[in-house]
């Protein structure tokens, strides 16, 4: 499995992976996934507010879209990793295609996120 576009391979250290500690707390094996990608984020809980389609990575949300806050979220296709800080850093929340009615129903205590994209395989 791969994110965006990383490279599969050896990483010496916890750096090669965007990490910000060497402590890695879980891990998730993802089925292969080979169609559209398709999410839209919403700034309020319940799918209220603002909300934004993404079909692709968005390195740096508050850059792209004015806002770090994402309080709900449904994935229409694909599997995607949301990132606490810009260019894919700090803790990872992992989202298969669902409802999420609110921040914590990813595992985040905030609805800061810095950062977001696709998880593709790439043989």
């Amino acid at each position: 499995m791969k994110t965006g576009t990383s490279r599969g391979g050896e990483y010496p250290d916890y750096q090669r992976w965007a990490g910000f500690n060497d402590c890695i707390r879980s891990c998730r094996m993802v089925p292969p996934y080979n169609g559209n990608y398709r999410m839209k984020i919403f700034e309020r809980s319940d799918f209220g507010g603002q909300n934004m389609e993404l079909m692709d990575d968005c390195p740096d949300l508050h850059e792209r879209f004015h806002t770090r806050d994402i309080s709900s979220v449904n994935v229409m296709e694909g599997y995607w990793m949301l990132h606490e800080h810009p260019n894919y850093r700090g803790r990872q929340y992992f989202l298969r295609p669902g409802e999420y009615r609110r921040h914590s129903e990813w595992g985040s205590t905030s609805p800061t996120i810095g950062s977001l994209r696709r998880v593709t395989e790439v043989n």
